[in-house]
């Protein structure tokens, strides 16, 4: 009797999950030993469980001595498409400079009065393009110059705005130290000292 296609997803029961899983795990264990003797391939095998247990097969020698040289391989394979990629980047990047520099040379050449007529249309539209991306940078550096310079001023003029209220209460205590109050207030003018005073 044949058995009926697995559908392949999540099995809900945990009972079936585990079960499932045991044989499947022993079935794949099984089956890459087989591989490795019967090609001679070097397999590492790492499963964890729902659970977190480790189920572990090396071939041959050590897991952490698979996971070396899996390392090594990959590094080197990874090592040469890097550089091949930089290379081809690096490249691209020079032939691009030298094309601008061109169009910049030709730019300045036109600017002193050099003409137009050794430039074609298309470089005259990428040179338009340049001095719009150029006049926008500089916009934004100097405006960024001018907002620094107004922080600094406004920060100047705090400075200022505290030191003056500082001298001020200075020159305000100064001045009611100064300032007597009238002790003789609502006594007759002139003042009359009597004699017995005197005498004494």
């Amino acid at each position: 009797m044949a058995r009926g296609k697995v559908q392949l997803r999540r099995i809900e029961n945990p009972v079936h999950r585990q079960v499932t899983f045991c044989k499947r795990r022993a079935g794949l264990l099984k089956k890459a030993k087989e591989l490795s003797v019967l090609c001679d391939a070097d397999i590492g095998l790492i499963i964890f469980s729902t659970h977190g247990k480790l189920y572990e097969l090396a071939t041959k020698g050590t897991m952490q001595g698979l996971i070396e040289r899996y390392m090594k391989s990959a590094q080197g394979a990874h090592g040469q498409e890097s550089e091949a990629s930089f290379t081809r980047g690096s490249e691209q990047q020079i032939s691009m400079m030298n094309q601008e520099i061109q169009l910049l040379q030709k730019g300045l050449g036109y600017m002193f009065g050099g003409g137009t007529a050794n430039m074609t249309l298309d470089e005259l539209h990428l040179l338009e393009r340049h001095l719009e991306l150029w006049m926008c940078q500089i916009r934004t550096a100097k405006n960024d110059i001018m907002f620094q310079e107004i922080e600094l001023l406004k920060n100047k003029e705090d400075v200022l705005k505290a030191t003056h209220g500082f001298l001020q209460g200075k020159l305000d205590e100064q001045s009611g130290f100064y300032d007597v109050p009238n002790m003789f207030e609502g006594i007759p003018y002139p003042l009359t000292i009597p004699n017995e005073i005197f005498q004494m």
